[in-house]
């Protein structure tokens, strides 16, 4: 094993030792995958130094996760010394099979997006879709999809596994909206596709550390007429070249690349900026932690309805909600709970069941807020 610093460590190390705080409290056991939020509530208690597993000593998970933890029922009060609910997600064979998947799709969808470029290859559109309809049909529901993206996405941010991620999330969307089959696949491949542009952007400023001058935004804006001007050759329905063109409108004007308003978006493009935003705003990048996902909630609640139209937002938001019941959190205040009822009112402040005040409802403690999900 590697004694590594605190500052050392990256999201997918795992732990050769379980981990204690100052005062002797267990906080992660050993075999843990971390996360980079999981790495910040390290930070938060004092830890200073970790024992690592080298990569050729990592053994497969093979922990099963209980159904009743799956379906979020018969949820036992949370303790200091067990396993969270994302750590048995991550210590699962099912979800140990859709990393691997995942990791094939988003070399595949590499190549493919290499290909569509160099117009070296046809598109095919029903070969895209094969590509990356193992990692939502192999799921019962939506929140069991939602179980592996929530742990995937701190572990791999490329733009081909974000491209990945919206396609999936659109298409759950677009379920919950009832879509036909024929519109989820359409919709599906209007995610898979939305960043094809960022292909031709100077990777320097894609995995640029800091923050962008007014130049490099610029170059950053173009890719959505990059993206679209890749696709004209190519046989695709109007909708899903509406969503990669437009994907950075908003409602209220303030989106580029030509600052439409509300009506003069197209409905896929609406849905696939919803999930644009949402899966960039939580997960990791080279310059930042992924966003706590409730921020992510409050922060759409606060502004977002001027920015994204209310028919897509809503059934979101009301449903992306419910994924998180189960999920044990950590409060600003330093201690932790289970996330065991969602406020309809008020959807990023849930009722938290914690070892000091068993139901905590944040709706009426203001000073409250969750920091991160652990």
């Amino acid at each position: 094993m590697i004694k590594m610093s605190i500052k050392e460590l990256t999201a997918g190390m795992v732990t050769a030792t379980p981990i204690y705080s100052k005062t002797g409290q267990r906080l992660f056991p050993a075999n843990t995958v971390l996360t980079s939020q999981q790495i910040s509530y390290l930070e938060f208690y004092g830890v200073l130094w970790v024992q690592i597993l080298p990569e050729d000593e990592i053994d497969e998970p093979s922990t099963e996760v209980p159904e009743s933890v799956l379906s979020g029922s018969n949820l036992p009060e949370p303790e200091p010394d067990t396993e969270s609910y994302s750590q048995k997600i991550r210590r699962s064979r099912k979800f140990h099979t859709f990393k691997v998947d995942f990791s094939k799709k988003t070399e595949a969808l590499k190549d493919s997006f290499s290909h569509l470029i160099d117009k070296t290859e046809f598109l095919d559109s029903d070969a895209l879709l094969d590509q990356v309809s193992s990692l939502y049909s192999n799921h019962l529901t939506s929140l069991s999809v939602f179980d592996m993206l929530h742990n995937m996405r701190q572990i791999d941010d490329t733009t081909y596994a974000h491209c990945i991620n919206v396609s999936i999330i659109s298409r759950i969307l677009g379920g919950w909206l009832e879509y036909s089959e024929k519109d989820l696949d359409l919709l599906t491949l209007a995610g898979l596709l939305h960043d094809i542009g960022k292909c031709q952007i100077d990777p320097q400023i894609l995995t640029k550390p800091g923050p962008l001058n007014p130049e490099e935004y610029n170059q950053i804006k173009r890719h959505p007429i990059l993206g679209a001007a890749i696709l004209a050759d190519y046989p695709l329905d109007d909708q899903v070249r509406s969503a990669v063109l437009m994907h950075h409108e908003r409602c209220d004007g303030s989106g580029y690349p030509s600052g439409l308003h509300k009506d003069e978006i197209s409905e896929f493009a609406k849905i696939v900026a919803i999930a644009d935003v949402y899966d960039a705003m939580t997960s990791s990048r080279c310059y930042r932690k992924g966003i706590c996902p409730f921020e992510v909630i409050a922060t759409f609640e606060r502004i977002g309805f001027e920015r994204y139209d209310s028919k897509y937002l809503l059934p979101f938001l009301t449903h992306i909600i419910d994924t998180y019941i189960g999920n044990t959190v950590l409060l600003n205040d330093g201690s932790t709970g289970k996330v065991i009822l969602v406020n309809r009112q008020a959807l990023s402040r849930p009722v938290v069941s914690t070892a000091t005040n068993k139901y905590l409802d944040l709706t009426k403690h203001p000073e409250l807020y969750i920091q991160s999900i652990i």
